[in-house]
Order: C-alpha cells, then sequence, then structure tokens
C-alpha cells in the first residue's frame, strides 16, 4: 500500500513545521494537527526523535507552550504496516491487517491482551491518534485494535 501523495500540507501546518526546525534543528516530514483534541504529531526519522523531544522533553514542552497544544513527535514511514508499528511503539502488536471496503481502507491491529489499553489509549486517544495520521498518509478511514 503506497503512500496518499495527493494530500496537501496547509500553511497552519507549514507553519508549525518550521517552528519545529528551527527550535529542535530536527528534520519533520510531516505535521498533521487535531484540532479537535488540541494535539499536533510531528512525524520525524526515528534516528532524530531523541533530537526532536531534547534532554527531558524539554524540545516538546517548548513547542506545546508556543502552540498552546499538546505535542507528539511519532516515528515517520513511507509505508503503511511500519508506520503502524511507530504509531504504537511500546505495544506487542501480533498482527496487522488491512482491508480495503468501498474504497475505503480499514487498518486491523491485534495486539497482546496485556498491552490493549496501552494500545487503544484513555477515551480512545492512540487509536484516534493513528487514525488522522494514516488518513492524512494512506487514506484510512478506520482503525480497529484487537
Amino acid at each position: 500500500m503506497e503512500k496518499n501523495s495527493g494530500d496537501i500540507i496547509d500553511l497552519e501546518e507549514l507553519r508549525y513545521l518550521s517552528l519545529f526546525q528551527d527550535l529542535t534543528g530536527a528534520m519533520a516530514y510531516r505535521c498533521i494537527t487535531d484540532n479537535a483534541d488540541n494535539r499536533v504529531f510531528y512525524l520525524v526519522n526515528k534516528r532524530d526523535i531523541g533530537k526532536a523531544i531534547g534532554k527531558d522533553g524539554k524540545n516538546v514542552k517548548a513547542l506545546s507552550k508556543i502552540l498552546n497544544k499538546e505535542v507528539e513527535i511519532v516515528g515517520y514511514s513511507d509505508r503503511l504496516e511500519p508506520m503502524i508499528r511507530n504509531l504504537f511503539s511500546g505495544v506487542s502488536i501480533l498482527k496487522v491487517d488491512f482491508i480495503e471496503r468501498d474504497e475505503q481502507k480499514v487498518v486491523y491491529v491485534k495486539v497482546s491482551e496485556d498491552d490493549k489499553g496501552k494500545a487503544i489509549g484513555k477515551d480512545g486517544k492512540n487509536v484516534k491518534r493513528a487514525r488522522i495520521i494514516l488518513g492524512k498518509l494512506f487514506n484510512v478511514a478506520k482503525v480497529v485494535v484487537k
């Protein structure tokens, strides 16, 4: 499954990317906003995650304060399955399946029973983050953790 190349980055996201790169010195591939939950996701090369976060999270804290939004740093991949694994880092993923139904992609992420709560997140926050990011990058309509 290839990237959704037709997606457009808006001006706000471009501004956020520029600020991120000036503040952290790390290169972000993409910035995606979640206005409903007042969050910004920065997608960075896995090698640059530490640099992006900063010592004791100082870069994330500074960005959060400047933008007045919760900031999350996520490892980037241009392939669907590695991107899913990055979104659920720290969770034991047993299997990833995706199906396309009526031109809509649905991702099923099978996790160990012990990790189910962690994968879903409080109030479904992690699943929602995955849906937003995968929707922008790969045209995924739904993410299901089982």
